[in-house]
């Protein structure tokens, strides 16, 4: 395959996908809706755990999730 015909099949799946994550993004939860379960690498303050920690496992616990961007790095 040539590089034109591939960058023009890429472009065309890239448009395609393009209304799915536009329509995704506008399902953003509201404050007070029930999350849905994920799981994340656990950690302690010793380091990461050999489980993971799913939501699901806190269901009656007050959960907060705190994000770091800017930790670790030099932003």
């Amino acid at each position: 395959m040539n590089p034109t015909a591939l960058i023009r099949i890429t472009a065309a799946a890239l448009l395609l996908a393009l209304p799915a994550v536009t329509l995704h993004a506008q399902t953003m939860p509201k404050v007070g809706d029930i999350a849905p379960d994920f799981s994340l690498p656990g950690a302690t303050k010793g380091g990461l755990t050999d489980k993971p920690i799913h939501l699901s496992d806190l269901k009656g616990q007050t959960v907060v999730l705190a994000f770091f961007p800017k930790a670790r790095t030099k932003g």
